[in-house]
């Protein structure tokens, strides 16, 4: 008798988010349309189940087998570079994602969808 242990996609996604959060030039993630309503239908999902959601706009995962990919969607701040941070978010998506659930990550692809403005004096 084999054990089977199952990492759902929503799990993956708030590590993800996590990660993606806590890197130094990230704003905040951004979850476009098509995002919006991945959203809003995993939330109705979540509240019929009575399930808290985590939080992880911005961000979708497909599961296959083993493997993982994650995409995701941020807007940066003005004073760091866009394409340094969006590097850094998947060097830190990647490390976190393989640490926190031991499933093996193919890909994560970081779109930058937003720079934010640096304050003025």
């Amino acid at each position: 008798m084999g054990i089977e242990w199952v990492v759902e996609e929503p799990v993956v996604a708030a590590v993800a988010a996590d990660a993606a959060r806590r890197t130094p030039g990230v704003a905040r993630l951004e979850a476009g349309v098509g995002g919006l309503v991945r959203a809003w239908g995993r939330a109705k999902w979540q509240q019929v189940k009575g399930i808290t959601p985590a939080p992880a706009e911005g961000v979708l995962v497909e599961l296959g087998g083993d493997a993982v990919r994650v995409r995701l969607s941020i807007a940066t701040s003005g004073d760091a570079q866009a394409a340094a941070v969006a590097r850094a978010v998947q060097h830190a998506v990647y490390r976190a994602v393989t640490r926190d659930t031991g499933l093996a990550v193919d890909e994560v692809s970081v779109t930058v969808l937003d720079i934010e403005p640096v304050a003025t004096r």
